[in-house]
């Protein structure tokens, strides 16, 4: 886990720069793309910067919105104390800001009760490098901001569509690597402490969550208890259905638009499966995550399209 990258004299939030990095990929192989698709190359370059920035906003609302920490952010602003604190380095109570800020837990000590907490930041909702994006949440809004784009300059929907199919794929295996450097999106923990199981550091979010939530930790303990790997499968499912997508369906596609609506579908199905032992906090009802309850609609929507799109264009050629 290395929550903070170094280069030189500047610290990088690693989820940040990992999704920088998997955004100029495929920027580069998008601009590729859209050059033999015939897309002006000013077009195309307007068109990704929006999508990213439509995706970022969208993932970071959503995020804010439906992943149970929509308080959390409002009690930074108005009252820190009343946002979760840590216990200083081996269980020991703090009794002053300077040992808080020192151990760095946090910036508040609440002398009541011997906590750290984080200092006031009323602007932290807004601070996405940090991590908390939401990627539904990120598709919804970027399709909207796309599909305004792409009528208002005439450019051609279903071959773009194809285009964001495998780029997204691409673009979120590597953020699904900065998922794993930041510690977030942890899993639950293994039932049986098998070599694929992965074990945080104190303080990682899955430290935290084992202690104060689960109580199934001591406070004292150096590192988390082992937890299922759901980062790296993440990553790995993204990898695969970007391969998959890019080098085999997409020289061999029939229509336009089927490498996009393959993707919605395999997602769907992958980021369904992976939340059964996700652990992290993330909100949900009746035994299902936020994200599978939106991945089944997707499916379905995206299974239809592919349906009627492949079934008009067999007739075209008929």
């Amino acid at each position: 886990m290395h929550p903070v990258i170094h280069l030189g004299p500047l610290e990088l939030p690693s989820y940040f720069l990992m999704l920088t990095i998997g955004y100029l990929i495929v920027s580069f192989m998008a601009f590729r793309e859209f050059d033999r698709e015939g897309i002006p190359r000013n077009r195309g370059v307007d068109l990704v910067i929006v999508l990213f920035i439509a995706g970022i906003v969208g993932a970071r609302l959503f995020s804010v919105v439906a992943d149970g920490y929509f308080m959390d952010y409002v009690h930074l602003c108005t009252n820190p104390l009343l946002v979760q604190g840590e216990h200083l380095p081996g269980g020991r109570l703090c009794i002053s800001n300077d040992q808080c800020k020192a151990a760095d837990k946090g910036e508040l000590c609440d002398k009541s009760t011997g906590v750290c907490h984080p200092g006031r930041d009323c602007l932290r909702a807004f601070k996405f490098w940090y991590g908390g994006l939401t990627f539904y949440g990120g598709v919804f809004l970027a399709v909207l901001a796309g599909l305004w784009y792409i009528r208002r300059f005439k450019l051609p929907l279903f071959k773009i569509m194809d285009t964001a199919g495998w780029g997204i794929a691409l673009g979120l295996g590597f953020g699904r690597i900065g998922c794993l450097l930041a510690g977030c999106c942890f899993g639950l923990p293994c039932k049986v402490h098998h070599w694929y199981c992965l074990v945080f550091p104190r303080g990682s979010p899955a430290w935290e969550h084992q202690v104060r939530e689960l109580h199934i930790l001591s406070a004292s303990a150096a590192h988390s208890l082992p937890v299922y790997p759901t980062e790296p499968l993440h990553s790995i499912s993204n990898f695969l259905i970007f391969a998959f997508l890019y080098f085999y369906l997409r020289p061999r596609r029939k229509f336009d638009s089927q490498v996009f609506y393959v993707f919605l579908m395999l997602y769907s199905v992958t980021r369904f499966t992976i939340e059964f032992i996700r652990g992290d906090p993330r909100g949900g009802f009746w035994g299902l995550s936020t994200s599978q309850w939106i991945g089944i609609p997707v499916f379905f929507a995206a299974l239809f399209l592919y349906v009627w799109t492949s079934h008009r264009a067999q007739q075209h050629t008929e």
